[in-house]
């Protein structure tokens, strides 16, 4: 399948269940806030349709993505994070995110210390996957 190359995708070394509790005990643990868990599974069967396992969880700090926003407002738009954790058809779980540092840096123009803060999702979301 292809995506956008601002799209990452990790494996999931868990089922869907045990990634998304993973996912939400790490950002719970690193002072993360989560905004929303969205169940775009059962929205579609809310719908009349079906999808496979799909849950959509945006997340932030206030700490690492202000300073981005202040810098330029349009950034607002990329934030806060989000992550997908999905499954595919042989069952093999997948964590779908953005490179939210290196596209407010090379598509908004934003210096490195304005968004540091927000480089540490992939490796978070690495160790998630069971990869770290």
């Amino acid at each position: 399948m292809e995506h956008p190359s601002r799209t990452r995708t990790i494996t999931s070394q868990f089922d869907f269940a045990t990634t998304l509790l993973r996912l939400h005990q790490t950002l719970q643990s690193h002072g993360v806030t989560i905004f929303a868990d969205i169940d775009q599974r059962a929205a579609a069967q809310q719908a009349g349709t079906t999808l496979r396992p799909t849950q959509l969880i945006l997340f932030g700090n206030p700490r690492g993505g202000t300073p981005a926003m202040q810098a330029n407002p349009h950034a607002a738009v990329e934030l806060p994070l989000r992550a997908v954790v999905w499954e595919d058809e042989q069952g093999t779980t997948h964590i779908d995110y953005q490179d939210a540092a290196g596209v407010l840096a090379a598509e908004y123009g934003l210096p490195q210390d304005h968004v540091a803060a927000l480089a540490v999702l992939e490796p978070l979301l690495q160790g998630v996957a069971g990869l770290r």
